[in-house]
């Protein structure tokens, strides 16, 4: 454990496309991801990690949504078909 992950919805299985955190000696931090092969590099503190996060959010994220992925889906393809009308 001890890594800090995001989902974008609140039930399991939850979403893996969001970076995540590591802690690293000194007080500092490695952000990684979404995949466990993808490195983005080191945070000199929380403040700075959070940020190399919420800058690589996917496009149009929005707060987590109360449900599955299947739900979030659902959610997200609604959206993008009241916005074409």
């Amino acid at each position: 454990m001890g890594e800090l992950h995001f989902s974008r919805c609140t039930e399991w299985p939850w979403t893996w496309d969001v970076p995540y955190i590591q802690p690293t000696a000194g007080n500092r931090y490695w952000v990684a991801g979404p995949l466990r092969t993808q490195t983005i590099g080191p945070a000199e503190n929380a403040t700075e990690a959070v940020a190399m996060v919420v800058e690589r959010l996917p496009e149009n994220c929005l707060p987590a949504l109360l449900g599955r992925p299947v739900e979030l889906a659902a959610h997200e393809a609604g959206l993008r078909g009241s916005a074409g009308q």
